[in-house]
C-alpha cells in the first residue's frame, strides 16, 4: 500500500513523475465510491473536480436509495424527477419530507439510506384531547413538530394511532417517544419541573401495535421519572413487499380507574429500520 500511495501527490504538486489526483480517471474514482458510504462519499467530493463530478454518477446512487425511492417521490416530493440526479434526490430524500397537515414526517437516513417515518401527536387519537381539564398541546422547539400533548391529570389513559405507508423491505421498529414532567424556561437555561407527575408507579402502561396481515405486538412498562424524554419500544414490523403499503395500528393505554396519573408529555411515534434504534436513543 505504501508504495502505491507513493506514487500520488496532491494536486499542487510539480513532481513530473508522479500521479496526481486530477489524473485519476472519472470512472475508476466512481468505481471505488460504490464502495463507501455517502457521508464518505460527500466528503471525498470535496477533493476536487474530479472526484466531484465522478460522486454525481447515477450508478453510485442506485443501491443507496430506498428500493422504493421512486414511489417517496413521485408521492410525497418531486413532480419532474426525471430532471435530478440520482446523488441530488438522495439529498433530498434525506431532509424531513411533512405530509398529512404537517403532522408527518418521513426522512431517509444519511447513512445507512433507510427509511424513517415520525408521527406527531396532533395525528395521535387521545381520549380527552379537546377538554383543557386533562390535555393541553404545547409549543416547544424540543419537537420536531414544535408541538407537544401534554397530561394534567386522567382516569383513563388512551393513545391511539395509525400509519399507512410504503416502506421498503426489512424489519421496523415502532416507538412512543415520551418524557415524565415539563421544562420550565429561565433566562438562560431550561428547568425540570415535575409538578403534578404522579400515578406511573401504581400500574404500567401497555402499549400494542397490531396490521391486518397478522403481526402483532404487546408490552407493558412503568414509567420512570427521568425527567428525559425516552423511546418506548412498542414492537417490529417485518416488510416483505415494499410494493404494498404497509397498514400499522398502535396504541398506548393504562385504563385502570383506580387511580388518576398525570405529567406525561408525547411528542410523538417513530416507525425506523431496527438497526437505527440504538442511534435515536443515543440522540436523546
Amino acid at each position: 500500500m505504501g508504495a502505491s500511495s507513493s506514487l500520488l501527490t496532491p494536486e499542487g504538486s510539480n513532481h513530473p513523475s508522479k500521479l496526481k489526483l486530477g489524473d485519476i480517471p472519472e470512472s475508476c474514482i466512481a468505481l471505488v465510491l460504490t464502495h463507501l458510504d455517502p457521508p464518505e462519499i460527500c466528503k471525498l467530493a470535496r477533493l476536487n473536480r474530479s472526484f466531484r463530478s465522478a460522486s454525481s454518477a447515477d450508478f453510485i446512487w442506485d443501491h443507496k436509495l430506498p428500493s422504493n425511492y421512486q414511489y417517496l417521490v413521485d408521492e410525497y416530493l418531486i413532480e419532474n424527477p426525471n430532471k435530478l440526479g440520482k446523488n441530488e434526490i438522495y439529498a433530498r430524500l434525506t431532509r424531513p419530507v411533512s405530509f398529512d397537515s404537517r403532522n408527518k414526517q418521513f426522512w431517509v437516513d444519511k447513512r445507512t439510506g433507510g427509511v424513517c417515518l415520525s408521527i406527531s401527536s396532533k395525528a395521535l387519537t387521545i381520549t380527552g384531547i379537546d377538554d383543557r381539564r386533562y390535555w393541553n398541546y404545547i409549543p416547544t422547539n424540543e419537537s420536531r413538530f414544535r408541538t407537544i400533548a401534554y397530561l394534567q391529570q386522567i382516569w383513563w389513559l388512551e393513545v391511539e394511532g395509525d400509519i399507512d405507508f410504503q416502506f421498503p423491505v426489512g424489519t421496523y421498529s415502532l416507538l412512543f417517544k415520551l418524557r415524565l414532567g415539563r421544562y420550565t424556561k429561565r433566562p438562560g437555561r431550561r428547568l425540570s419541573n415535575q409538578e403534578g407527575v404522579h400515578g406511573w408507579d401504581i400500574k404500567p402502561v401497555q402499549f400494542q401495535l397490531t396490521t391486518p396481515d397478522g403481526q402483532h405486538a404487546v408490552s407493558k412498562c412503568f414509567l420512570e421519572n427521568t425527567g428525559n424524554w425516552e423511546y418506548h419500544h412498542v414492537g417490529d414490523v417485518v416488510v416483505n413487499d415494499p410494493k404494498v403499503s404497509t397498514k400499522i395500528k398502535f396504541s398506548l393505554t393504562q385504563i385502570d380507574c383506580t387511580h388518576t396519573k398525570g405529567g406525561l408529555a408525547i411528542d410523538s411515534v417513530l416507525i425506523c429500520p431496527s438497526n437505527l434504534v440504538k442511534e435515536f436513543r443515543d440522540l436523546l
